[in-house]
């Protein structure tokens, strides 16, 4: 098996790993930033949420870029056609983001040293939930194989969110008939 590929495994496996860990979204979903972001050799990797209304794309976590980045404004859908494009189920590469029209805060990417960026979607159901990003300092073409890791990377990501989510439903399924015995046995 080649250097890189051992590498990818070791990722794809250490994000299952803290996947089964852990129920708490942030950390799992920091976690797998952090991993893709390590394993491809990227500056950064940022995966962002879909909010209800499905016209902002939320921060889920990232690995990688300033604070001042961070909070340069909000991702909206209808103007993010990186996003746009990936929130339709294709990984999208972009060569040189700060030139790029498709990339929403394009002097930002130039100011924070983002040149290449390639999103991929977080499908559940067959509907995208949200997008995971990595950016790069320098231009740089991504391989078949990085694709395919990141999406399963992306993959593994809304299958966390989905297990944090019934997580978090059974909880309350559970206080609230804890709360109902409690409440029959002072009877």
């Amino acid at each position: 098996m080649p250097n890189k590929d051992k590498q990818y495994f070791a990722a794809l496996y250490e994000v299952a790993r803290v996947i089964n860990a852990s129920l708490d979204p942030g950390q799992v979903l920091g976690e797998i930033v952090k991993a893709v972001a390590e394993a491809m050799g990227v500056k950064a990797a940022c995966l962002r949420i879909l909010g209800a209304q499905r016209k902002r794309l939320l921060m889920g976590a990232c690995h990688g870029l300033s604070q001042g980045y961070l909070r340069k404004g909000p991702v909206l859908v209808n103007e993010s056609g990186i996003d746009k494009r990936a929130l339709k189920g294709e990984a999208v590469y972009l060569a040189d983001a700060g030139s790029d029209p498709n990339f929403q805060y394009g002097q930002r990417a130039k100011e924070e040293g983002i040149r290449s960026v390639l999103a991929v979607p977080l499908v559940r159901d067959k509907k995208a939930i949200g997008v995971l990003r990595v950016y790069t300092a320098s231009k740089r073409k991504f391989s078949e194989d990085e694709v395919r890791f990141l999406e399963a990377a992306a993959n593994l990501s809304a299958i966390a969110l989905d297990n944090a989510r019934l997580h978090q439903a059974l909880k309350k399924d559970y206080d609230l008939l804890v709360a109902h015995e409690y409440r029959l046995d002072d009877n």
